[in-house]
C-alpha cells in the first residue's frame, strides 16, 4: 500500500518532465520563426538602405520609368507596381463572384452528399503548381482571348490575371464557405420565422454575419495575387509599362525579381540591389494588406457583438 503514493508521484514527476519539454519545444519554434523574420527583415533593410543611398526617393517614387538593367538607368517603381496591381485586380474581378458564389451554394444551397462531392473537387485547383497555370495561360487562353480580342499581345495581362483568377477561386470559396457554415442555424430559423425566404436570408442575414471571414479571405486572395510569381513570368510578359491596358505586354514586381534572380546581375551592384529595393515595396504592400485584413475583422466583430 505504501508504494502506491511513491508510483503516482513519478507518473506525475514523469508527466510534468513530459508537459515542460514539449512547452520548451513549441517555445523554442515560435523563438526561431521570430528570429527567421526578423533575419529577412534585417537583410532586406540591410541591402535596401544600400540601394536608397544611390538612387534617391524622390527619383524611386517620383519617376515613371524602370529600366535599372539598361544603359540609360531609370529607378521609377510605379510601371512595376502597376503591373501588379492591374493582374491582381483581374484576378479578383473573376475570383471574387465565382467564390463568393460557389461558398454561398455549397454552404446554403447544396447537400451534403454534393458538398462533400464538389468542395474536394474545387480545392484541387488550388494544388496545381503554378507554372502549369503559366503555361496554360501562354499557349492556351492567350490564343483564345486573340479571336476575341484581335489587338491583344502575345504576352498581356489579361491572360494571366484570369488564370490568377481562376487560381484563387478555391482559396476564396473555402475560407467563405467555412465563414458561411460558421454563421448559428438560429439566425437563419429567426429569417426564416419572420417571413424571409431562402435568399434573403442568404443574402441579408448570413453573408452579412460572415462578412469578416469572407473579407479576410479576400484579402488573403489579393495578397497571393500580389505575391504570384510564375504565371505573370511567363505569360505577362518582362516590359515595365505604367498602364491600365490589359491587352499589352507589362511586367510585376515578382516578375522583375525572377529576372534578376537568373544570376546576370553580379551581386553587390546597384543593379543587383534593386531586387532588395523592389522585395521591399511587395513586403510593405503584403504587410499593410494583412494590417487592414485585421482590422476589417475586428471591426466586423465588433459590429455582430
Amino acid at each position: 500500500m505504501a508504494e502506491r503514493p511513491l508510483t503516482r508521484r513519478k507518473r506525475g514527476s514523469s508527466s510534468s518532465l513530459g508537459e515542460r519539454g514539449i512547452e520548451w519545444f513549441l517555445r523554442a519554434c515560435g523563438v526561431l520563426s521570430l528570429f527567421t523574420t526578423a533575419g529577412i527583415i534585417a537583410v532586406l533593410a540591410y541591402e535596401t538602405v544600400g540601394f536608397f543611398q544611390e538612387v534617391s526617393l524622390i527619383q524611386f517614387l517620383g519617376d515613371t520609368e524602370w529600366t535599372p538593367l539598361f544603359a540609360d538607368k531609370h529607378f521609377g517603381i510605379w510601371p512595376l507596381v502597376g503591373g501588379t496591381m492591374l493582374t491582381s485586380a483581374i484576378a479578383i474581378a473573376v475570383a471574387l463572384p465565382a467564390g463568393l458564389l460557389a461558398a454561398i451554394y455549397l454552404s446554403e444551397i447544396a447537400s451534403s452528399r454534393v458538398r462533400r462531392a464538389i468542395k474536394p473537387m474545387l480545392e484541387v485547383l488550388a494544388g496545381v503548381p503554378t507554372i502549369v497555370y503559366g503555361y496554360f495561360a501562354l499557349v492556351f487562353v492567350t490564343p483564345a482571348l486573340q479571336n476575341v480580342i484581335p489587338n491583344l499581345a502575345a504576352f498581356n495581362a489579361l491572360a494571366p490575371g484570369l488564370v490568377m483568377g481562376i487560381m484563387i477561386i478555391p482559396m476564396i470559396s473555402s475560407l467563405s464557405e467555412d465563414a458561411l457554415y460558421s454563421v448559428p442555424q438560429g439566425l437563419r430559423e429567426a429569417a426564416c420565422a419572420l417571413g424571409a425566404g431562402r435568399l434573403q436570408t442568404i443574402f441579408r442575414v448570413v453573408v452579412p454575419s460572415g462578412l469578416s471571414g469572407i473579407g479576410a479571405s479576400v484579402i488573403l486572395a489579393v495578397s497571393r495575387a500580389i505575391g504570384e510569381t510564375m504565371i505573370v513570368a511567363i505569360a505577362a510578359g518582362q516590359q515595365p509599362r505604367l498602364t491600365a491596358d490589359p491587352r499589352v505586354p507589362i511586367e510585376t514586381m515578382t516578375a522583375y525579381i525572377v529576372q534578376v534572380s537568373m544570376g546576370d546581375t553580379p551581386a553587390g551592384t546597384l543593379e543587383y540591389r534593386t531586387l532588395f529595393a523592389v522585395g521591399a515595396v511587395l513586403f510593405a504592400l503584403t504587410f499593410v494588406m494583412n494590417l487592414f485584413s485585421q482590422r476589417l475583422m475586428r471591426r466586423f466583430r465588433h459590429a455582430g457583438t
